[in-house]
């Protein structure tokens, strides 16, 4: 199996299916390898072969065939995108995600070259559904490690950009939650990893510094119930409720709100990298994950970087002797960021963003 085939697609109409279904923050990462791909190969053909939620974040990506995966089927999920890609063949798959469940999916697409993750970064026997890897790299954030899928195909990603169609009606519904010019912090106090979560009362703390100061504060989150619950605890523990739109946004309503806030406040998170994506400032919460890795890939100058002190504490070692990308998801891990830390952060990326705040 080689390791970095150089070999570009056929000249004139060649065809690519892209295989990474979730979660959203990865999903985000994707999209500047599709605008790559469709500014450097622009005769190739691209399928993305998604999950059902990523899907109503970037199926209006324009020039892009997208089949939908829906996990939550079961085997009828997987039934579903065989039906739909029999009797097609590409010249590649990029299988970027290595779950079980994945490289089992993987089966429905017929390519003649497979590309898959180097050996180390493989699992769940992802090596026997390819049959070409990716350049083998560490210390890479998993942006640039995605990127690198189209290195065998001669192509090399030079340029980030996201340019996420946001629907009209979306942008009007966030003009209406937050009209006018108002220095805006969103606060998304949710990751799908709940130990790295902050503690209830230090997302308060962070609020009402905020709003003391002047700034508009507006709690968001998903329609689930431990959403909802994580929100109402935050607002018994405030002493000014902020605005509480939790629940209440979709994907793309989330992107239009964030182009209408310069900050937000948020764990490691597909909020995050949505931020990211918009180009609003993330106060990145870091204790459990390396920021290095799976922060805010644009600028990581906001964020509060505990995940030293974290390796240190729960597994006796620097993060530099650990494996890179190690998950350090213990509980109590987050309590290694102060309300200090972040209220520190917040000051300096108010100054940035050239905010005039009382208080």
């Amino acid at each position: 199996m080689s390791s970095l085939p150089s070999r570009p697609l056929p000249p004139g109409d060649s065809s690519l299916c892209i295989l990474r279904t979730s979660a959203i923050g990865d999903v985000t990462h994707v999209v500047p390898l599709i605008r790559t791909l469709q500014d450097k190969s622009p005769g190739t053909r691209l399928t993305w072969l998604i999950g059902k939620l990523e899907r109503r974040l970037v199926g209006d990506l324009p020039g892009v065939e997208f089949v939908t995966f829906d996990k939550g089927a079961g085997r009828a999920g997987m039934r579903a995108v065989r039906e739909t890609l029999a009797g097609r063949r590409f010249d590649a798959l990029l299988h970027m995600q290595v779950a079980l469940r994945s490289n089992l999916l993987s089966l429905a697409v017929k390519a003649d070259r497979r590309i898959g993750y180097d050996r180390a970064r493989s699992r769940d026997l992802h090596g026997l559904f390819v049959n070409e890897r990716i350049p083998a790299r560490s210390g890479e954030h998993v942006l640039d490690a995605m990127a690198s899928f189209i290195e065998p195909l001669g192509l090399r990603q030079t340029e980030v950009r996201w340019d996420i169609p946001v629907p009209d009606d979306a942008r009007e519904w966030a003009a209406e939650q937050l009209p006018g010019d108002a220095p805006t912090l969103l606060v998304s106090p949710m990751s799908s990893h709940a130990l790295r979560n902050w503690r209830v009362d230090r997302y308060a703390a962070l609020i009402d510094h905020a709003m003391s100061r002047g700034a508009r504060v507006a709690l968001v989150g998903g329609p689930s119930e431990a959403e909802r619950a994580l929100a109402d605890a935050i607002l018994g523990a405030v002493k000014q409720a902020p605005m509480d739109l939790t629940g209440k946004d979709t994907l793309k309503r989330f992107l239009a709100l964030l182009g209408r806030s310069q900050m937000i406040l948020t764990p490691d998170s597909g909020p995050m990298h949505m931020a990211n994506a918009v180009g609003t400032k993330v106060l990145g919460l870091h204790a459990a994950s390396n920021p290095n890795r799976s922060g805010p890939y644009s600028d990581r100058r906001w964020c509060v970087d505990r995940y030293d002190d974290a390796s240190r504490k729960f597994l006796g070692k620097p993060a530099a002797a650990i494996p890179w990308g190690t998950k350090i998801e213990k509980p109590g891990v987050m309590d290694l960021v102060q309300v200090d830390d972040m209220v520190d952060r917040f000051e300096a990326c108010a100054a940035h963003l050239g905010w005039r705040l009382g208080g």
